[in-house]
Formats: structure tokens, C-alpha cells, sequence
């Protein structure tokens, strides 16, 4: 049996700073990965295979961010029944706004999981892939869990250490 991942594919090479946070993210959780360089537009017929031969492998969740007309995360949603999530990435004079359209607006029977444009969105959509994964890994759950509660404690901090600070200026 093969271990599952998730595939993280990128319209252009130029994506790559961006969806590095996915990467990170990713990481952190232990959860293997592949990235890849495919084009909707520019090559159609690999981007097919790849996805045929990555769920063949084990791919248990696309990533896809692309900018501009951004159908990447549609074409691959097109060729499998695996969850797909959609990065739409900043670029030309919409500034994500196109890409964000062209994502999202899929016809009824093909979703795509659309996340927010840019870094926040790659991050989520890593994010998004652990909790899916986590519905068959009770230790990724636990991982996951265990980030939520770190994360609410430092949120509490900063807010313990505002209030000292406002009492002090109120001295």
C-alpha cells in the first residue's frame, strides 16, 4: 500500500514563492507531498496524465494554484472524483480577482475547493488538505488539534499582554 499524499501543482514556476507556504505547512504535519510545474492551457494532455498516475499512486488531495484565467483546479477537477482545492494567485491588472472568479465558478457535479487569493490561501489550502487527510489519520487529527490549541494560547497571550499593557497607560 502506498502512502497517501497530496499533489500541489502550479500554473507557472513563478507560483513557486507563494505555494512554498503550502510546502511549509505541509511539512510541519508530516505529510508527504509532490509539486509539480503543469499548465491547463499549455499542456493539457500531461496535466491529465499526471493526475490519472498520482491518484493511481496514492494522491488523496489536488492542490492547484494558477493566476489569471486560473482553470487549472478545473481541469484537474474535471479528471477526478479526489478533492480539489483551488489557490487563485495574484497577477495581472484584476490582482487575484480573476482568478478568484474563474476558480470558484464551477458547474454544479465538478467542486472545487476555493480558498482565498494568495499567501493566506496557500496556507489554507495545506491546511485544508490535513483536515481531509485526517478523516482516515487519527494521528494527523490529534497533530491538528494540538496546532489549534498552540494557536489559541498564543492568541491569549497577546491579549494578556494588551490588557497589562492599557492598565500601565492607565496608571
Amino acid at each position: 500500500m502506498t502512502k497517501p499524499f497530496v499533489a500541489i501543482l502550479m500554473g507557472s514556476d513563478s507560483d513557486f514563492p507563494v505555494m512554498q507556504l503550502t510546502t511549509q505547512v505541509l511539512a510541519e504535519f508530516e505529510i508527504a507531498f509532490e509539486m509539480r510545474v503543469l499548465s491547463a492551457h499549455r499542456t493539457p494532455s500531461q496535466t491529465m496524465a499526471y493526475v490519472k498516475e498520482a491518484q493511481e499512486r496514492g494522491c488523496e488531495v489536488f492542490i492547484c494554484a494558477a493566476g489569471l484565467a486560473a482553470h487549472l483546479a478545473g481541469t484537474v477537477a474535471a479528471h477526478t472524483i479526489k478533492p480539489v482545492i483551488g489557490v487563485p494567485l495574484e497577477g495581472g491588472s484584476l490582482q487575484g480577482m480573476d482568478s478568484l472568479l474563474s476558480t470558484v465558478q464551477m458547474p454544479a457535479g465538478i467542486p472545487v475547493g476555493t480558498v482565498a487569493i494568495g499567501k493566506a490561501g496557500a496556507q489554507n489550502a495545506a491546511f485544508f488538505s490535513a483536515q481531509i487527510l485526517a478523516l482516515k489519520d487519527a494521528t494527523l487529527a490529534a497533530r491538528l488539534q494540538k496546532q489549534r490549541v498552540e494557536n489559541a494560547k498564543k492568541i491569549a497571550a497577546k491579549d494578556e499582554a494588551l490588557q497589562e499593557k492599557l492598565k500601565m497607560a492607565h496608571v
